[in-house]
């Protein structure tokens, strides 16, 4: 190897057979020349963007990497198919998955329950959380939720144990507790259903004491059907 009058650059020769030699350079990064310019932050190399067919292998390796609510791929293109304005992706610079919301309108049970929408799984890689990936997330669901099918409100589940996605609903999002579910998840754990009002609007009927359904038992399923009813939330994403 012979180094060149830069200290910083290094040339490597290779011979071909029967031939002279080339040299390759490679040059070594450089110092930040402009201490006061800083690189762009993680989070502004991550864009948010509605879902495509494409992504879905992609956010379904990011639900199992993440969680242990998981959805068979018909679940997935479920959603897609009859809600695809509500499914988003927060994807790296390179083109990588490393968060997604899983989101849905419920059908009203009577004509007088108002539209709302519930999301039916959030979840952003371990790598890139803390950045706040998982607040842009659900706010672009919400958004359209209320921009393109006027819900009055948005309802989630999250494990009661789960510290860090409660505090993400309850204190970043605005979300309160509507009621306690009690062992919704297939492994017996209580959880919270919480809802947030959508643009000021008053959440009609609930409270403690009041079983919320959507017309089977969610807890008795490993997450593959494909029945349109809520779903375990992932809870895992952090602010």
């Amino acid at each position: 190897m012979i180094r060149t009058s830069h200290d910083q650059n290094m040339m490597y020769p290779y011979k071909l057979p029967n031939q002279k030699a080339f040299f390759f350079f490679h040059t070594l990064p450089s110092p930040n020349p402009n201490p006061r310019f800083s690189p762009p932050a993680a989070a502004d190399m991550v864009c948010i963007r509605r879902a495509t067919m494409d992504d879905l292998l992609a956010m379904q390796a990011c639900n199992l990497l993440c969680l242990p609510e998981n959805y068979q791929m018909k679940y997935y293109f479920y959603h897609i198919l009859s809600w695809p304005q509500l499914l988003f992706v927060a994807e790296d610079y390179g083109g990588k998955i490393v968060g997604y919301v899983l989101a849905k309108m419920e059908e009203e049970q009577s004509p007088t329950e108002p539209c709302h929408g519930h999301i039916t799984s959030l979840a952003v890689l371990r790598t890139h959380r803390k950045l706040g990936l998982a607040t842009k997330l659900m706010t672009a669901a919400q958004n359209a939720m209320e921009g393109v099918f006027a819900a009055e409100y948005v309802s989630l589940h999250v494990r009661r144990s789960n510290r860090a996605a409660f505090n993400l609903y309850a204190s970043t999002l605005g979300y309160k507790i509507h009621d306690i579910e009690a062992k919704y998840y297939a492994d017996g754990e209580d959880a919270y259903d919480m809802r947030k009002q959508l643009n000021g609007r008053q959440i009609h009927g609930g409270g403690h004491g009041h079983s919320h359904g959507h017309g089977h038992h969610h807890h008795h399923h490993g997450g593959g059907c494909c029945s349109g009813e809520a779903k375990k939330p992932a809870a895992s994403a952090e602010s």
